[in-house]
């Protein structure tokens, strides 16, 4: 017979046992790091374009130990949408934001009753953090709005800065948070800490250079905006030393304000790219930021364990000025058509990086990646379920990095321009429903170039990678059963299998009258 106090040794011992276990299982979640860059186009990282004449050698060497996906789309072309894409799995045109992006005092664009990644992840034990450029909007305590609206990029309310921000990164599910409000050319020019600015803004500046131009606005003076990408890069690799050694993975958001407008290259790296333009130093720069935080997770013994990935927010700014790196040799977009705001290639297609040294093999992949997919494919790696309610377009890539998943790929994707111009992608067609580039490259919605064009696209992109040659008028019947399936992902409220959801705002808005039109050329 057992005694009564072996009995309790033993249970004791089996209690501990499972609580050890635990920490373990958990101890085997990998860290996750997202890195989004600014304005960056696929053809500025050299690994990604072999003519390139700006080296990147720092992602290079992490393309060269991870996978690099050659087909990786950004949910829009243009910036804040991608950012709502990002953190909630779901098309940016699902929200209140049918086209354009936000100001500096738009308010917040993610519902708070939506499961956020970062949510996802806080409640699978994960600490999160995210240091950078927010500018998916949130609730400052304005005293007076002036004449514009806060969503005008040029808006200068009053604003009591001494208050903490509402509905920030804090309370869309980020422990510990350093941002800014929008880009760094877009007032006020403060940073925010845990949701409460840091200083009261005391003066106003403006720059109005060709390439570091931003509008006038409140600037406190712990900001400057040559030292805001030094900043972020500061708190991220100190963050990953200071939680290194906790039991507790973490997930680190780190949204670059770089290489946007204004392109502000430090002395160390100035004149450095060998392009004579100071958009190439500036990718220089965010070169190295990528390699201090491949440094840091290296000197913490955290680099096998965690899953490290790259991008960019969308398709280079023709803010880089395109002609005058071109007498250079160097592309942004590399081959494809268009830039930053465009639904071409140019404005959405974009570098991809993932690497997870303990569990992925270095290789090479065409599996079709759009931004809104983190959210499955970090889900798929740790072994967690989400609500059918949450990431509604997102797929799993878990099975491109060579890990077994169950989960189905993407074989579709939706493109979305800055006027909000809708384009669907399926195999090798790409049929988009609007004349021209629904952006800034010519031609320009409403232009008479544009108003001249037929009203839909299709290019075949085996064949015509630069979409040059319009098939609208060969292949109607494809048209029309893309424009089917669109038309049912849009109404579904999702594209992935599940329960039918509702998209936020009206139920029709005037960017989908295509819906209900036919090919119709003359």
């Amino acid at each position: 017979m057992y005694s009564i106090k072996s009995i309790f040794l033993v249970a004791m011992f089996a209690v501990l046992m499972s609580c050890s276990s635990s920490q373990k299982q958990e101890a085997t979640q990998p860290n996750i790091i997202f890195i989004l860059a600014d304005d960056m186009g696929y053809g500025d990282v050299s690994s990604f374009n072999e003519n390139s004449k700006i080296q990147t050698p720092n992602i290079d060497l992490l393309a060269a130990n991870g996978v690099m996906f050659t087909d990786a789309h950004t949910s829009s072309a243009v910036c804040s949408p991608t950012r709502y894409s990002v953190l909630t799995g779901r098309y940016n045109w699902r929200s209140t934001l049918k086209n354009g992006v936000l100001s500096g005092y738009s308010t917040a664009l993610i519902d708070p009753e939506r499961l956020t990644l970062q949510d996802f992840l806080k409640n699978n034990g994960y600490q999160t953090a995210c240091f950078g450029k927010w500018h998916l909007g949130w609730d400052w305590k304005i005293i007076e709005n002036d004449s514009l609206s806060k969503d005008d990029l040029n808006a200068l309310p009053n604003v009591d800065y001494a208050s903490p921000v509402e509905n920030g990164p804090k309370t869309r599910g980020f422990d510990e948070s350093f941002v800014f409000c929008g880009s760094l050319d877009m007032a006020p020019y403060v940073w925010v800490e845990n949701d409460v600015p840091t200083m009261v803004p005391a003066k106003y500046t403006v720059n109005t250079g060709k390439q570091t131009w931003w509008r006038n606005g409140p600037t406190s003076d712990d900001f400057v905006h040559e030292d805001v990408l030094p900043k972020v890069t500061e708190k991220t690799v100190s963050y990953i030393h200071e939680h290194a050694k906790d039991d507790a993975p973490f997930f680190v958001y780190m949204p670059l304000p770089a290489p946007h407008t204004p392109i502000l290259p430090t002395e160390k790296f100035k004149g450095k790219s060998g392009v004579d333009n100071a958009y190439g130093d500036f990718v220089m720069m965010v070169n190295d930021v990528v390699g201090q935080v491949m440094k840091a997770l290296e000197e913490t013994g955290e680099a096998e364990n965690t899953l490290l990935i790259f991008t960019s927010d969308n398709g280079c700014s023709p803010q880089a000025d395109f002609q005058q790196l071109a007498t250079k040799g160097h592309h942004p977009s590399y081959v494809f058509r268009g830039a930053k705001a465009d639904i071409y290639e140019g404005g959405h297609r974009v570098p991809f990086v993932v690497r997870w040294p303990a569990k992925v093999s270095k290789s090479v992949s065409s599996q079709l990646v759009c931004t809104t997919d983190l959210f499955a494919t970090f889900a798929d790696a740790i072994g967690a379920e989400y609500p059918d309610d949450a990431a509604e377009d997102s797929y799993s890539f878990l099975s491109a990095l060579g890990l077994e998943s169950q989960a189905p790929e993407r074989t579709n994707i939706v493109h979305h321009s800055l006027n909000g111009s809708f384009a669907y992608r399926k195999g090798k067609y790409k049929a988009i429903f609007c004349p021209g580039s629904g952006g800034w490259s010519a031609p320009q919605p409403g232009s008479e170039e544009a108003k001249a064009l037929p009203p839909v696209q299709l290019y075949d992109l085996e064949a015509d990678i630069a979409e040059q040659n319009n098939l609208e008028s060969e292949f109607p019947e494809v048209l029309e059963e893309y424009r089917s399936e669109l038309t049912s992902i849009v109404k579904n409220g999702r594209s992935t299998v599940g329960v039918l959801q509702k998209n936020d705002g009206p139920e029709t808005w005037p960017q989908l009258k295509w819906m209900n039109e036919t090919n119709n050329t003359k």
